[in-house]
C-alpha cells in the first residue's frame, strides 16, 4: 500500500515536471521563430505578434492542465481505494492456549 502511495506521488510529480518542461521548450522555440520572422519581414510584426500571443497562450494551457491532473492524482489518489478493495483481508493471529 505504501508503495502505491509513493509511486502515485512520483507519477504526479513527473506529470507536473514534464508538462512544464514541454511548455518551456515550446514557448522558447515559438519565441525564437517569432523573432526570426520579424527580422525577415518587419512589416508583418503586428499580425505576427497577435498570432504569437494566441499560440503562446494555447501552449501555456498545457502545463496548467497537467498541474490540475497532477494535483488530482497526488491528493485525491483514486488508486488507493481500488487497492484497498483488491487487497486480501488481514488474517487475525490466533494465540495458542497456554498450559497451566
Amino acid at each position: 500500500m505504501e508503495t502505491m502511495i509513493g509511486l502515485t506521488a512520483i507519477a504526479g510529480a513527473l506529470l507536473l515536471a514534464f508538462g512544464a518542461l514541454g511548455a518551456a521548450i515550446g514557448i522558447g522555440i515559438l519565441g525564437s521563430r517569432f523573432i526570426e520572422a520579424i527580422a525577415r519581414q518587419p512589416e508583418f510584426a503586428p499580425q505576427l505578434q497577435t498570432k504569437f500571443f494566441v499560440i503562446m497562450g494555447l501552449v501555456d494551457a498545457v502545463p496548467m492542465i497537467a498541474v490540475g491532473l497532477g494535483m488530482f492524482i497526488i491528493f485525491s489518489n483514486p488508486f488507493i481505494d481500488q487497492a484497498k478493495e483488491a487487497a486480501p483481508a488481514p488474517v487475525a493471529a490466533v494465540a495458542a492456549p497456554v498450559a497451566p
